[in-house]
């Protein structure tokens, strides 16, 4: 008989706070380094030059990471156990950011980044594992939220330290080296109290995802609305008239619905059924679509809708990722977290393109146009799916 997969020095129906406030944590600080290395690649290879082809397509190179990690996440967790696999990945991230810091050369940023991309991946899939083996269902609403408002916290944190760091030298750099190292101080420190993965045979994430096609869906929806909506935001607002200070302001109010909403949506989780908590932020997100265009001139009501649209569109992935703690555990939990890190980065590419081809076809109106479509069609699919499916079995 296979060892059991996972061990946890938690009651059943109690919450061990220590290693989980040190997750999240992590979390806070890991979304401070993301937060502040978006804005500043971008910035300094507009001032090397580089041309906007070049800049998204070495921004694509994350997403990339992600997708051509996630396979083997699951494994490395296995055989290396999943504290090693974070803490390597986190001196990965440092290496990565001192080699970029060091030079100017262009094809080392695209390898660069795609380095980072695989330390993500890995930080997120072992991360999101952890909490949900650690939090009981009845509190995992909650405590996801929790994580997923201090990792958007950390991530709008990011720019304005960027502010204070400025993008000239390597003091940016040095900063973000600082902030994943930090990362792997808090892994290390409360590592007698995470679970821990022993596992002979698990399940692979190409075997996960029929498992849960319509998780996977909420990933991606929601991953396709989070990189749409920051590329093309300001220039939707910018079209109909705003300033420059006021597009950025739109990109504001969505960052506080993603850090100030996730807390409700996570309570609501934990009061109802998350099919319902689903179809709550599919359908609020659809309705925000279809207002953004009556409200797109700058002023308050701009700012309310953004605020509104940005809690209940990111509120899916929290939601999705509460139901995978639910449904399933061991290898096959892991598994799925794996997989919810490719679709993300999968989608994160498929979302700009799909938004960018509309925009051109019919103008702004294009990018509130495909987030309707994408989670209206997410919305008909909860709506109609059938009590089985809300259950799938675990490995043992």
């Amino acid at each position: 008989m296979s060892p059991p997969e996972t061990t946890s020095a938690v009651a059943p129906g109690a919450v061990d706070v220590r290693p989980v406030v040190a997750i999240i944590a992590m979390a806070a600080v890991f979304g401070v380094l993301q937060g502040l290395t978006y804005p500043l690649f971008a910035l300094l290879l507009e001032r090397q030059g580089v041309g906007a082809t070049v800049i998204g397509l070495n921004a694509a190179m994350m997403p990339l990471g992600l997708i051509a990690a996630a396979p083997f996440v699951p494994d490395a967790a296995r055989r290396i156990g999943a504290r090693r696999l974070a803490v390597l990945a986190c001196l990965l991230l440092a290496a990565a950011l001192l080699v970029m810091g060091a030079s100017e050369v262009l094809w080392v940023w695209f390898i660069g980044r795609f380095l980072l991309g695989i330390g993500i991946n890995a930080i997120y899939v072992v991360s999101e594992t952890w909490l949900n083996l650690m939090i009981p269902r009845a509190q995992r609403g909650r405590w996801l939220a929790l994580y997923a408002t201090m990792l958007g916290a950390g991530f709008a944190a990011g720019p304005a330290l960027l502010l204070a760091t400025g993008i000239d030298g390597f003091a940016p750099f040095f900063v973000a080296i600082v902030f994943a190292l930090v990362t792997a101080g808090l892994i290390v420190a409360a590592h007698d109290r995470l679970p821990r993965f022993h596992i002979e045979h698990g399940m692979t994430l190409f075997a996960f995802m029929p498992l849960a096609p319509l998780l996977l869906a909420a990933v991606a929806a929601a991953a396709a609305f989070d990189q749409a909506v920051l590329t093309f935001l300001p220039l939707y607002t910018l079209a109909f008239g705003a300033s420059e200070t006021a597009a950025k302001l739109a990109i504001t109010a969505l960052a506080l619905g993603n850090v100030l909403l996730q807390m409700p949506i996570g309570w609501l989780a934990d009061r109802v059924s998350r099919k319902a908590a689903t179809l709550t932020c599919t359908f609020a997100t659809v309705a925000g679509a279809a207002l953004l265009p009556a409200v797109a001139e700058p002023g308050p009501w701009l700012w309310l809708l953004v605020f509104l649209w940005g809690g209940f569109a990111y509120g899916t992935y929290t939601v999705a990722l509460v139901e995978l703690g639910d449904r399933f555990t061991g290898s096959t939990l892991l598994a799925g977290n794996a997989a919810f890190a490719m679709m993300w980065g999968m989608a994160g590419l498929v979302g700009p393109t799909a938004s960018g081809i509309a925009i051109d076809a019919i103008g702004p109106n294009g990018l509130p146009l495909v987030v309707a479509i994408a989670f209206a069609a997410l919305s008909l699919a909860y709506w109609y799916r059938r009590p089985p499916l809300d259950r799938a079995p675990s490995l043992p």
